[in-house]
């Protein structure tokens, strides 16, 4: 009988081998029908983490830990409490359990199964925040050195358990994003192509969702990115303040690059003051022409934790550009300087561009050439990084730097940087480059998102029905669907425009079919 169970059991871990979560869930689930053997209810609960079923993951880890202490086997009930550790933290945001688990394996390690005091000393270390070898100590060519290796034996299968290179994934994301190196973790996520096919996403936690959403963002993959923000907000919301405000505020930014104002602003509502949001929130008050309260926001931000931090890149970038707003290029431009000798330091070639680009725009009234230089090398930067976004939005300066000097050169620039937004959906920036042309004498009349093909066939019926003006509920009704329906499909028709209203999408209704 014994053997019998082994079996099946080892049937379930080679369908979790092979990727095969929902088999290796069934394969479990039939073992436990006959009792409950904890090796069956760990192998349970991993199937489950990647099937993104984490009430039942939890509760397999809770019922593995009490199984293997019936059973007196010490190491496996260490690793579900061990387990627990990290899941109560990182899912629930629940530190008083976590700690409360920690101590329970720590006696049992420490009394029963001492070769697991290696994994102790990891959940110490995650439940406490306590620091290791890693950027935070500001060694960053180290840290970041140890993560590729990390993620290269991870997906070589050399640890041979793919929650491993879960883990490994979502930490390489968490660090590159923090620390505006996009383009390793571009890198890597192409490189991360064959596992996902074969095992699924890594990304369950909300904030790795959320981190990997940024990625996705910053590469110009804006759907995506939706999808990963708002499902994180959803996972977060009510159990980790922190993660929700870090999925929201970076939804946000999405909305803010599509130009819908008022829904980055319904995102931030009641996240004014959170730490985690505050770049959603002083770009929002730029957009807003609000320039004083924006540096207000950033600039207790700044003081409140320094501005040696390479995670308040960002920060500092977006407070030096409300300071040139309000007259004050001079104290931009020495925090741009900063910002490059900041990343220069610390071998962060991203946030020396985003110096680089707000030095452009410092020294652009008083020493045009200069500043011309600085965003080239911003364009540069940020055109091999494969950041679409910025980079136009840096074309789109250098086109007005030129426009004096040399015309044709500044309406290629504004050309090209229209394009980039049309593509994108980005909709304040295109208007932006396409008055830009029109002041340069040269005809840019808007041609619309190349999104319209993105759109389902009942999507673009709605789409018509919107430019004929049509209500939500008049919509409902000549379509037979109900009102939730109806508001559901415009709501989606909006997003995958990247247009700010129903009145932008009527006129683009309009244009399609002239």
């Amino acid at each position: 009988m014994a053997s019998d169970v082994e079996s099946r059991v080892g049937a379930g871990f080679e369908a979790m081998a092979s990727g095969d979560w929902p088999g290796a869930r069934d394969a479990f689930a039939a073992v436990l029908g006959e009792g409950e053997v904890p090796e069956a209810l760990l192998g349970l609960a991993n199937a489950c983490y990647w099937l993104g079923d984490l009430p039942a993951m939890m509760q397999s880890l809770e019922r593995a830990y009490a199984a293997a202490r019936g059973r007196s086997d010490p190491v496996l009930a260490a690793a579900a409490a061990l387990s627990l550790v990290g899941y109560h933290k990182q899912f629930m945001g629940n530190v008083a359990a976590a700690r409360g688990w920690l101590a329970r394996a720590a006696r049992i390690v420490d009394d029963e199964a001492p070769q697991l005091r290696g994994e102790l000393l990891g959940g110490t270390a995650f439940v406490t925040d306590d620091p290791v070898e890693s950027v935070q100590q500001g060694r960053v060519a180290d840290g970041m050195a140890l993560l590729d290796e990390a993620m290269a034996a991870a997906l070589g299968g050399e640890c041979g358990d793919p929650l491993t290179a879960a883990h490994a994934s979502c930490m390489t994301m968490l660090v590159c994003s923090s620390h505006f190196d996009i383009e390793r973790a571009t890198q890597w996520l192409q490189a991360m192509d064959r596992f996902i096919g074969r095992y699924g996403c890594p990304f369950l936690y909300a904030e790795c969702r959320t981190h990997y959403g940024r990625v996705l963002f910053e590469n110009g993959d804006w759907d995506t990115a939706e999808r990963f923000l708002t499902e994180a907000i959803a996972m977060s919301r009510g159990v980790t303040p922190a993660s929700h405000a870090l999925a929201s505020g970076t939804l946000a930014e999405l909305r803010l690059a599509q130009g819908r104002l008022e829904e980055a602003a319904r995102v931030l509502e009641g996240l004014e003051g959170r730490a985690e949001a505050v770049v959603a929130v002083g770009t929002l008050h730029l957009a807003r022409n609000e320039p004083s309260l924006a540096a207000a926001v950033l600039r207790r931000r700044v003081d409140a934790v320094g501005s040696g931090r390479l995670d308040l890149a960002a920060v500092i970038e977006l407070l030096g550009q409300a300071e040139i707003t309000l007259g004050a290029s001079d104290t931009a431009a020495g925090r741009a300087r900063a910002l490059i000798e900041l990343g220069a330091a610390h071998d962060c070639h991203l946030i020396v561009a985003h110096g680089r680009s707000l030095l452009g725009h410092a020294l652009a009234a008083t020493d045009p050439a200069e500043a011309r230089g600085q965003l080239e090398a911003a364009l540069l930067a940020f055109t091999q990084a494969e950041i679409p976004h910025r980079a136009a939005q840096t074309r789109l300066s250098l086109a007005r730097l030129l426009r004096q000097a040399d015309l044709a050169m500044a309406a290629a620039e504004a050309r090209a940087a229209l394009s980039v937004f049309e593509d994108l959906g980005a909709g304040r920036d295109a208007d932006a480059a396409a008055a830009l042309l029109r002041e340069l004498g040269v005809r840019a009349a808007r041609r619309g998102p190349k999104n319209i093909g993105r759109l389902t066939k009942r999507e673009q019926e709605v789409l018509g029905l919107v430019g004929e003006g049509l209500s939500n509920p008049e919509i409902a009704e000549r379509l037979f669907v109900s009102r939730k329906t109806a508001e559901h499909h415009v709501a989606r028709i909006l997003a995958k425009l990247g247009v700010r209203g129903r009145a932008e999408a009527a006129g683009l209704a309009a244009r399609m079919s002239s």
